[in-house]
């Protein structure tokens, strides 16, 4: 990714789209000082302020996470721990402050190391970094999320799905060949991989290359005929590799399959071009 978001302006719009379930929310953190021997002791990289969220969290958010930070501080009983951490992570998960929940799930995977905590922390630094506008927190978000998903992956190296996104990462680093050797890999193993199909189309449109993008959308949407954004970029791809007749059955045919407002904005406005 980049990533789990893809821009594109349309007629004049800039439309937003995210991959699968992440939500429409800008996460940015400051860093707290209160909890920084924690953060030393168990080697994370993101410390947020829980103070920093009052003009978005609701007062009664507030109150918790202040009372679960002041239970979890220097708390020796390694349950009690995750216990509260977990319990706060899922406030800031709620409120849609990913980098913060990231953070308090990525506590636990180092008091607790195991595969499902892991798991749990590198998915929720990968979707704390799908949203990440900044140079460097995009950066800092994508390591930990390989980082926490690698381990995983060490243990259970069939895990394609978690192999994406660790290749999604690499595609908006400094080494982006190193995602896509990633994802042609997983299409070997698995050439119906939605995850994969949809990341390779979307590169794909990323670059200029529609035509092999709709190769891949139409994959996509022949064996995942539910993805509704494979659907629309099958029609943007379409469109833009002047096929202009099969765009336009494509996206009315859409039209009648959702009622998500972006998908049918960018559709009313590429059928207006049509």
């Amino acid at each position: 990714m980049k990533r789990s978001q893809i821009i594109f302006v349309v007629a004049g719009l800039l439309l937003i789209y995210f991959l699968y379930s992440l939500p429409l929310v800008v996460v940015d953190n400051d860093q707290e000082q209160g909890m920084a021997g924690t953060e030393s002791s168990l080697g994370s990289d993101v410390n947020p302020d829980a103070t920093s969220h009052g003009g978005s969290l609701n007062a009664a958010d507030q109150e918790m996470i202040e009372k679960l930070m002041a239970e979890m501080e220097g708390e020796p009983d390694d349950e009690n721990f995750v216990i509260f951490a977990d319990s706060i992570g899922r406030v800031y998960e709620k409120s849609g402050k990913l980098d913060s929940a990231a953070y308090y799930f990525g506590l636990i995977a180092e008091k607790v190391p195991g595969p499902e905590n892991w798991e749990k922390a590198g998915n929720q630094y990968y979707e704390a970094f799908g949203f990440a506008m900044e140079e460097e927190k995009t950066r800092r978000l994508a390591e930990r999320a390989r980082f926490y998903l690698g381990k995983v992956l060490e243990a259970s190296p069939e895990r394609l799905d978690l192999k994406t996104k660790v290749a999604m990462t690499y595609v908006s680093s400094s080494n982006p060949m190193q995602g896509i050797t990633m994802l042609r890999d997983i299409l070997e193993q698995d050439p119906d991989n939605e995850e994969a199909l949809f990341n390779m189309g979307i590169l794909s449109m990323q670059s200029g290359q529609y035509k092999r993008a709709v190769e891949r959308f139409e994959r996509l949407v022949a064996n995942h005929p539910d993805n509704i954004q494979g659907q629309f970029y099958l029609g943007v791809s379409l469109f833009e590799s002047d096929q202009r007749s099969r765009a336009k059955t494509q996206l009315e045919s859409l039209r009648e399959l959702t009622d998500d407002p972006q998908i049918l904005s960018g559709i009313e406005n590429y059928l207006d071009r049509l």
